[in-house]
């Protein structure tokens, strides 16, 4: 396992990185925005899970391989930036939709949210690099299994971050319930919250390009 200095060291610096909002929060923001807090904080499940799968890549040497290969980098990189722009347009297409009873999540729509979620989590390409530069850091080598060390150490990652996640969710989406008074003032949020995401897709396809 991972020595309990190690761990504590992780945690720290887990938590000072996550506190500087990046995509992540941005794109729970556009979500709350868009759906009120239940659909940012399932988002925010969802997109967990899908790093869970990069952390798991990551701690198996598949991580590896798509950080340092061009082709695999590029085309997880504009597969979720893609995903992003289309979530945003379906947010502005959908921005006169009614909400539900108190921003309640319809039947059938939470499992749904959480798999866009994943699916964002999973292409985001930077989290990649981020897992590969920063996880092996951490892993007492002489300690034991170092899969299970990188393992354990991306778990607690995304703790801490569903945690900040979710802050900034219920943030957004209490900031939301004032624009519900006006059904003009919901599209203009949804609206926004669409654009916001097709802005993080788009910046996502135009950065972290490979050296």
């Amino acid at each position: 396992m991972v020595p309990a200095s190690n761990l504590l060291a992780f945690s720290l610096a887990s938590v000072v990185l996550i506190a500087v909002p990046g995509p992540s929060v941005l794109f729970v923001i556009g979500r709350a925005l868009a759906l009120g807090w239940k659909g940012g904080v399932l988002t925010v499940l969802g997109n967990a899970c899908g790093q869970l799968l990069q952390v798991v890549a990551v701690a198996l040497g598949v991580g590896v391989l798509v950080a340092q290969s061009l082709l695999l980098f590029s085309a997880v990189k504009f597969a979720g930036a893609a995903y992003l722009v289309y979530l945003g347009v379906q947010a502005i297409r959908h921005r006169h939709s009614p909400a539900g009873p108190r921003g309640r999540v319809t039947d059938g729509r939470p499992w749904r949210l959480v798999g866009e979620g994943a699916v964002v989590g999973a292409t985001n390409p930077k989290s990649v690099v981020f897992f590969v530069a920063v996880l092996p850091q951490f892993v007492d080598y002489p300690a034991g299994s170092i899969p299970l060390q990188m393992g354990v150490l991306g778990t607690v990652f995304l703790l801490i971050a569903v945690v900040s996640d979710s802050l900034w969710a219920l943030a957004a989406g209490t900031a939301r319930q004032w624009f519900a008074r006006s059904p003009r003032r919901v599209s203009t949020v949804k609206a926004t919250g669409g654009v916001l995401m097709i802005g993080l897709g788009g910046t996502l396809a135009l950065t972290g390009s490979k050296n």
